[in-house]
């Protein structure tokens, strides 16, 4: 893979402040352009060298790009498609770093007059730190990165996509949209909603000068890491994976009533039965992870 030329990333926090300083580390980038709302952040992203200019300005930043990354919350890929939609060069590459692939690729489709030159892809990565200065170019280090091409996705571009990931460390796999929706909605936004519910259930029962946070230690602490994550980000990403989450949501709801209903029945032998079933699939995991 020959450097790329010119990378522009619209939303340039961790995931695509990461990409840079990651291919900035590979030497496979020559400028990056840094694409946001907030001054602030993007003067810092220039000063810490995550980016080497910047504007506010999506069209003007787009002109003449190679590759245009978004890293925005999903709910702003309409307005920024449509915005970009009339400054894009005909063989410009365009992906993402989104955790929903189908409405990433309906907003594509709705608004790119060359809909084949948009690569979607999700990088499985991140912390729940936000903003250029919690970039670091580890971050996707042996990290899995999933591609969800199209029937007629250009196929010179699904080739840039997959490389420049591989050039930032990750290990690349290909998978139908629809598919990896499906996955994540299990493996990472259903534990997200129920990070933020527990965080919610324990707070609420706050009263008369009583707060269960002081009993909380490293169980709790871990457990609930991932509800420091943006707001707003995973509110878009449950509302455009809504029908998968609300499956896994009702899956996960029949587990709790499953623990319930031993637990009411003082049934011990089921809650260690369930218990040791759960530790024994977590163990299988964590012992598979560095083998795929």
């Amino acid at each position: 893979m020959k450097p790329i030329q010119h990378l522009v990333v619209i939303g340039t926090g961790l995931i695509g402040g990461s990409l840079s300083l990651a291919l900035k580390r590979a030497g496979m980038v020559n400028r990056v352009t840094g694409v946001g709302r907030n001054r602030g952040n993007l003067e810092l992203a220039k000063s810490i060298g995550v980016v080497d200019d910047w504007t506010h300005d999506v069209g003007r930043a787009v002109d003449g790009a190679d590759v245009v990354l978004l890293s925005v919350p999903m709910q702003a890929y309409d307005g920024v498609f449509a915005v970009m939609a009339e400054h894009l060069g005909e063989h410009t590459v365009v992906t993402d770093a989104g955790s929903t692939k189908q409405s990433a690729i309906a907003a594509a489709r709705k608004y790119l007059h060359k809909p084949e030159q948009f690569i979607a892809a999700h990088p499985i990565a991140g912390t729940e730190q936000s903003g250029a200065a919690a970039a670091f170019a580890e971050l996707y280090d042996g990290r899995l990165c999933i591609v969800t091409p199209e029937a007629d996705s250009n196929q010179a571009a699904l080739v840039t996509v997959k490389q420049m990931w591989e050039q930032a460390g990750a290990r690349v796999e290909v998978m139908a949209a629809a598919e990896h929706d499906e996955f994540l909605a299990s493996v990472s936004h259903l534990p997200h909603l129920a990070a933020f519910a527990l965080v919610n259930a324990v707070s609420k029962q706050r009263a008369d000068g009583h707060d269960p946070f002081r009993f909380a230690a490293g169980g709790f602490r871990d457990f609930t890491r991932i509800a420091s994550s943006s707001p707003e980000m995973w509110r878009d990403i449950a509302l455009c994976n809504r029908e998968a989450l609300l499956d896994q949501i009702e899956r996960y709801q029949f587990e709790l009533n499953s623990l319930r209903e031993a637990l009411l029945a003082g049934d011990g032998d089921r809650l260690k039965n369930e218990f040791a079933a759960a530790r024994d699939a977590r163990e299988n995991w964590l012992a598979n992870m560095g083998k795929v």
